[in-house]
């Protein structure tokens, strides 16, 4: 994966950086993995907005994405790597050995032809699932599951990757991209390797309309409002509008919101770090 930029013919060309698509080998999804998707643009069921700044957008479908990879012992084949417009991932179609066709999110180095397996007889190599417990001490991972079963909501986004970097009984020590350092159960899958689409952080859009294809819209900042409108608006010519708040008043960039008793607290050993 490589990013091109362009020549500044245009405005909108002057900055943009974007992907080059070269590691995409279909152009259309798989029909039996895609449903349609309906955009809201920020209304409830009543017609009320109740998030501000989304509307418009692309039309996207929805590839349905294999997170839990329970299907052990059955070896599957790389038939395609494709674009989602979903997430800053690629995503790679497989055909398993007894006809099924799934879609995984698309490791780092992949290519198409290759064979996958998950399950706990899995060898440790990038794209296969396996139980934290069969992984080697000082793997790199992705797609981390927190509960047995679950499926995975761990390291999923282009580019990220964790490492697997000791045991403690039936847990697992694993290193997160924030820096936070947690223990996991030995029986949570994971995918071996890191996310592939690396290059996704360096691209630049370069013009607002690419937002609005996006589904973005213009977003005010609360400074520039009146007072009855946000809590930091308000103020003769450029205030900075004192301790950074939401409109409803709530402290941000700085504020801890993570709830003191939550459950989960114990399992982490080290909080992320903080700039």
């Amino acid at each position: 994966m490589a990013v091109r930029k362009l020549n500044p013919v245009t405005p909108g060309q002057r900055h943009k950086v974007i992907g080059t698509f070269e590691d995409i080998t279909a152009s259309v999804p798989e029909k039996s993995l895609v449903y349609g998707k309906r955009s809201t643009g920020g209304r409830n069921n009543t017609g009320k907005m109740t998030v501000r700044y989304i509307g418009g957008g692309h039309k996207q479908k929805y590839r349905l994405i294999d997170f839990k990879r329970e299907k052990d012992g059955v070896p599957a084949v790389v038939k395609s790597i494709e674009y989602d417009p979903n997430r800053s991932a690629r995503i790679a179609l497989l055909y398993y050995a007894d006809g099924e066709k799934r879609y995984i999110i698309a490791p780092n180095g992949l290519k198409v032809g290759a064979t996958l397996m998950s399950g706990a007889e899995a060898a440790p190599e990038v794209g296969n699932a396996l139980p934290l417990a069969n992984i080697p001490v000082g793997t790199v991972i992705h797609n981390i599951e927190l509960r047995p079963g679950q499926g995975a909501l761990l390291v999923r986004s282009a580019g990220n990757f964790a490492q697997l970097t000791s045991r403690e009984g039936s847990y697992c020590v694993i290193k997160l991209p924030s820096g936070e350092t947690r223990q996991i159960l030995s029986a949570c899958k994971a995918t071996v390797g890191s996310v592939g689409n690396s290059d996704h952080a360096l691209e630049q859009s370069g013009k607002a309309g690419r937002s609005r294809w996006l589904g973005r819209r213009p977003h005010n900042r609360g400074v520039v409002m009146n007072p009855v409108d946000h809590p930091m608006g308000g103020g003769e010519g450029r205030q900075s509008g004192g301790h950074p708040r939401s409109r409803k008043g709530l402290y941000a960039k700085g504020l801890k919101t993570r709830a003191p008793k939550k459950l989960s607290n114990k399992y982490i050993i080290e909080r992320a770090n903080k700039k």
